[in-house]
């Protein structure tokens, strides 16, 4: 009966110093040994499989052009690698969280007054008494509250939109919607 040998420990460092060199079997261990669990720490930051997926996979790209700039004195390699995992499910959660962006052709094909506004929310079935109560709303206010809320912009667009400062928009909304809370049943 034979033993097998224990295999030896994992030398992270020098698998990233041999990246460095150009040598694509270590990056291939590298990979091998610590995907899994960068893996974890990436969906850990996002939540989401298909973009912690993304995350490892450019973290092991920028791994393979950056491995030069590892220097052991400044921390392990395995920090580093870490590092990197970290630091990219974080840009990647800050790109998904941001709001879209609109472009001006998008907010000039929109509606530009409350009444087209109003139009398309009578549409909506059960609408008649927010309708009535929203009528009663100066022009600001109904403008805001139903470009928010039925066409989804944010107050900074809304702003852009009515070309009103964003102070002023987050007031007419706060505002419009305490009158709206004091007239619906």
């Amino acid at each position: 009966m034979s033993q097998s040998k224990p295999s030896a420990p994992f030398d992270c460092e020098a698998a990233l110093l041999a990246c460095a060199r150009g040598d694509r079997a270590a990056l291939r261990q590298i990979y091998e040994h610590e995907a899994s669990q960068l893996l974890g720490v990436a969906f850990r930051i996002v939540h989401r499989r298909d973009l912690a997926d993304e995350v490892v996979q450019d973290a092991f790209l920028q791994i393979w052009q950056k491995a030069g700039t590892f220097d052991p004195q400044r921390g392990s390699a395995r920090a580093w690698i870490f590092t990197i995992v970290r630091y990219r499910a974080l840009n990647t959660l800050r790109k998904t969280s941001r709001e879209i962006a609109v472009d001006q052709t998008m907010l000039s094909n929109e509606p530009d007054t409350a009444t087209d506004l109003l139009e398309r929310l009578s549409r909506m079935t059960d609408a008649e008494a927010l309708q009535r109560c929203l009528e009663q709303l100066d022009t600001q206010k109904r403008a805001s509250i139903l470009l928010a809320y039925v066409n989804g912009y944010s107050h900074s667009q809304i702003a852009t939109h009515l070309e009103t400062p964003l102070g002023t928009v987050k007031a007419w909304i706060r505002r419009g919607l305490l009158a709206l809370r004091e007239c619906l049943p």
